[in-house]
């Protein structure tokens, strides 16, 4: 029963990041530089960091989670964020020449495999008296390799209609279609993203003793979001001066609604990350459900990216069959969430 509450719970999260990239159609007269990092100033500091102020117990301070004996990993937490943060801006450009549903479906695909491989062999190299290379089980190893193969059924679907649709039809879905330049883009973003996972390993023992089990690993989360944050600020205030763009935030008759809709796009995407947090509480602490759980968070996500994909209507025109083959790849990525159970 608490795996069960624990994949309802992660399910919840990977639904709600799905569905963050919906809020910030609505938004007017912004480039993407600037509503990119507005959102993120939400997504990646004042949620994460409210988030944080749950992990601390009364009698403690916030301050008190970054000492000295945890420099290392304090650092190396960040940088791995710094990482992850190329990820998230290519993992936008992704969804550009793809659209949502193939684009979070392909960048997420390998950032689930690389995510759960790379965080134990990292950790293994740097911190070798932690055995973290013992959580990689034959039942983790299955999981990764069906959530794989879930992908790459998907990424036929998208290869067929890539193939189906005019030139007309692909604009029509998704404006700047490009399935060659998406797809290599798509697959740096997953590969980079991937480090966000193993910025979570390395940041896992920064917490208090009497921390809640469930928010344990929000500190880390801050921290890997924190180096996420750089990198995307440094890019989007370089766009906002080669574009010209800083005009952007002078546009006082949009700030409003504009701003609502970046902090609803940032709460939805922080959402993955809280509920992935609670839902790991309910499972064995490095058990094969605690390790696969960054996997099974991003294969839902794809699993729901893929319906709004339908709902906005970005495989209308495919044929039953390409319809069919993206039938079966979500079908196998909700399969692979129960993998681990059956062995």
């Amino acid at each position: 029963m608490n795996i069960l509450i624990g994949l309802l719970i992660i399910a919840i999260g990977a639904f709600c990041q799905s569905s963050s990239y919906v809020p910030i159609n609505r938004i007017k007269q912004w480039s993407w530089e600037s509503y990119w990092i507005v959102q993120g100033v939400f997504a990646w500091l004042l949620f994460p960091l409210l988030g944080v102020m749950l992990a601390v117990p009364e009698g403690h301070s916030f301050l008190e989670l970054f000492t000295a004996d945890q420099s290392k990993s304090i650092w190396m937490t960040i940088f791995f964020g710094i990482l992850w943060g190329i990820g998230g801006l290519t993992f936008g450009l992704s969804m550009r020449y793809l659209g949502v549903a193939l684009g979070q479906s392909i960048a997420l695909g390998t950032c689930a495999a690389l995510g759960t491989i790379m965080g134990p062999v990292l950790l293994n190299a740097f911190f070798p008296e932690l055995n973290a290379l013992e959580s990689l089980t034959y039942a983790v190893i299955l999981g990764v390799v069906v959530t794989l193969i879930g992908i790459a059924i998907i990424g036929v679907a998208g290869n067929m209609k890539s193939a189906s649709l005019s030139e007309e039809e692909k604009k029509a879905a998704v404006k700047d279609f490009n399935f060659p330049k998406g797809l290599v883009i798509a697959l740096l973003a997953g590969f980079m993203s991937g480090c966000f996972n193993v910025g979570l390993e390395f940041g896992k023992g920064i917490h208090f003793a009497d921390t809640p089990d469930m928010f344990k690993t929000l500190p880390a989360t801050l921290l890997v979001t924190l180096g996420g944050f750089l990198t995307n600020a440094i890019y989007c205030f370089y766009q906002n001066t080669k574009n010209k763009t800083w005009s952007d935030y002078c546009k006082t008759s949009v700030w409003g609604s504009n701003l609502f809709f970046c902090a609803l796009a940032g709460a939805l995407w922080y959402s993955q990350f809280f509920g992935l947090s609670l839902g790991r509480s309910f499972f064995e602490a490095g058990g094969t459900m605690d390790t696969l759980s960054f996997c099974i968070l991003m294969a839902l996500n794809v699993t729901f990216s893929n319906v709004w994909g339908i709902i906005l209507k970005e495989w209308k025109g495919c044929s039953k069959k390409t319809i069919a083959v993206l039938v079966c790849g979500i079908i196998v990525l909700i399969f692979s969430t129960f993998v681990p159970q059956l062995f």
